[in-house]
């Protein structure tokens, strides 16, 4: 005689079912929680500089053209590791000479291409954007965004 789904083995199953998903779910939340809490992918701490560099990075909309990790606007070069690219990324002073003299030569005025705007900022956000740009460098993506240029 063949098995019968009755309503009372319909409900222990879904109860059951439900139980499991819900413990297995809890002990993924868990896991998730320790690892993030136990691995910090921070490369330099989170100073003033930082934090002002990306209010500058919010208030001119850098991310409508640029990607940082991968995440943004694909217009102009992908700037998660620029100052690796640079060659600037262990000396701040060097970072933000060399992101100044970048800012102040846009736009280049090459017929045809593709040109960053002419920003007007002052030392101390070129110096913080340089920081943020130094501290998004030293960030460990775990390998993302997949960048060959460093």
């Amino acid at each position: 005689m063949a098995d019968i789904l009755t309503k009372s083995r319909a409900r222990n199953i879904f109860y059951g079912g439900s139980i499991f998903f819900v413990l297995v779910f809890v002990a993924m939340t868990v896991h998730s929680h320790r690892y993030v809490v136990t691995t910090s992918t921070a490369g330099m701490d989170l100073s003033e500089a930082v934090i002002h560099g990306k209010h500058v990075w919010e208030r001119h909309s850098c991310i409508n053209c640029h990607s940082l990790h991968g995440e943004g606007a694909y217009f102009a070069p992908e700037v998660g590791n620029v100052m690796t690219r640079w060659g600037v990324l262990d000396s701040p002073e060097d970072a933000f000479e060399t992101l100044k003299a970048w800012i102040e030569s846009q736009p280049t005025g090459i017929e045809g291409r593709r040109q960053m705007p002419k920003y007007e900022m002052t030392d101390e956000d070129i110096r913080g954007l340089a920081e943020f740009l130094r501290w998004a460098d030293q960030t460990d993506t775990q390998g993302w965004p997949p960048n060959d240029a460093g």
